[in-house]
């Protein structure tokens, strides 16, 4: 069987439309996922134990259980107890946010046990107030620290953004498979679809490397 992709020329700029989704939808779910994440770890890491056992019973729950059950869950079980539907792109930020934000508040929490506890220490001794040393002290050091770590979580957010086909969001997956429904040929129109993941992906790397460097020269 050969592979004809001038079958699916006129239909590529309907799928590179589903672009603008994909990164609306990876974009909020990252600010999301960053804000939880945040007060998750802190959570971790205080001396509060129902605090503690929450963040922990939130991560285990969220890593243990698979996305699109998390996804299905929010889009198809919400409605049923909320009565009224609610419409895929918000299902799809607040699954992927809800996810994200257990694997951020790990590697946040990580990031801040990194930093010297001189620093803490030093901080508590000069009458700092605890928020204001956790904002301007711990956390910017953290984030240098672990700025890598949340790219790659970006990165895989992107690309695990496809399933939102499985409830009609229409981002570049889901354009894919109607192309190829109405061609009769999936093939074709999914592999445009992997290489417009490709692409992105690349270019996500890519920035994470450059700022990456540009820290190191600001050390």
């Amino acid at each position: 069987m050969n592979l004809d992709f001038s079958q699916i020329v006129p239909s590529m700029l309907y799928i590179l439309k589903g672009i603008g989704v994909t990164i609306q939808i990876v974009l909020a779910s990252a600010i999301l996922g960053f804000v939880l994440g945040v007060i998750l770890s802190l959570c971790k890491i205080s001396r509060n134990k129902p605090l503690q056992w929450f963040a922990d019973a939130y991560t285990s729950v969220f890593r243990g259980t698979p996305l699109v059950l998390q996804l299905l869950l929010i889009y198809f079980g919400l409605p049923q107890l909320l009565g009224f539907d609610i419409a895929p792109f918000p299902a799809a930020v607040a699954a992927f946010g809800l996810n994200s934000a257990a694997y951020i508040s790990e590697i946040i929490r990580a990031g801040i046990l990194a930093v010297d506890k001189g620093q803490r220490e030093a901080a508590l001794a000069l009458g700092i107030p605890y928020r204001r040393m956790m904002g301007q002290i711990i956390l910017p050091q953290a984030l240098k620290n672990i700025l890598p770590a949340l790219m790659n979580e970006f990165i895989t957010l992107t690309k695990e953004s496809a399933i939102v086909t499985v409830i009609g969001a229409l981002d570049i997956m889901r354009r894919a498979y109607i192309v190829g429904g109405e061609k009769f040929a999936y093939l074709e129109p999914l592999i445009f679809a992997g290489l417009i993941y490709y692409v992105m992906v690349m270019g996500l790397t890519l920035l994470g490397k450059a700022v990456e460097r540009r820290m190191r020269k600001g050390d």
